[in-house]
């Protein structure tokens, strides 16, 4: 079987190789002058081909690189874990001037968490290549997705998604109401631990967000 992204692929890695070099750019910039890392850590990916194709499915899509491609916007996908919620507004102002970048859409699941107690923040973006695209531009465009989040919100994340994919759960309803409990929790050991770094650092303090 054909790939999905059809002779696409090292244009997607070019993109992904693109944005996680910036962020790292910005995370060295951040260290050398507060010293202290911006973020955690960060990771990126192609979408897997069977899940890209399972998506298409679901979304009743054909199965294109067209539609895999622009129908589509996580194909690549960047993942980036702050430790402090601060961190996350800075770096999505950060990246809302990338440079050949356009944004084409931000969803802020912190401050208005999903109805499961999912947080976190996502930025749709559409990056400039010099590689050709899908609907034959020069330079090309190809989409991204970005999403922060806090240790304790992908800590979370991570656990939510395994327990889900679990079929022999006897009392879902049950799971469910705990998962929020606990995401309430650590939204509120976030909510402290950044009100603490505040009064470490001070009223005149570098770099501050007001993010909650």
């Amino acid at each position: 079987m054909a790939s999905i992204y059809g002779e696409y692929g090292p244009a997607l890695r070019k993109v992904m190789n693109r944005l996680t070099s910036e962020l790292e750019s910005f995370n060295l910039a951040h260290t050398r002058e507060h010293g202290e890392s911006l973020y955690d850590h960060l990771s990126g990916r192609i979408k897997d081909e069977e899940s890209m194709r399972e998506k298409l499915r679901r979304r009743g899509l054909e199965e294109s690189t067209r539609c895999a491609l622009r129908d589509i916007q996580d194909a690549v996908g960047i993942r980036v874990v702050c430790r402090f919620i601060d961190d996350v507004y800075e770096t999505v102002r950060l990246i809302r001037g990338i440079p050949g970048c356009t944004v084409v859409l931000e969803k802020d699941y912190i401050r208005n968490a999903k109805e499961n107690g999912y947080r976190s923040y996502h930025i749709i973006l559409e990056a400039e290549t010099d590689e050709p695209d899908p609907e034959g531009r020069t330079p090309g465009r190809f989409f991204a997705e970005i999403q922060l989040r806090t240790i304790a919100m992908d800590t979370w994340a991570a656990l939510e998604h395994e327990l889900k994919y679990k079929k022999d759960l006897g009392n879902m309803a049950l799971v469910g109401q705990e998962l929020r409990r606990c995401a309430n929790e650590l939204a509120a050991c976030d909510v402290s631990m950044q009100t603490l770094r505040r009064i470490i650092r001070g009223p005149e303090a570098p770099g501050k967000v007001n993010a909650v």
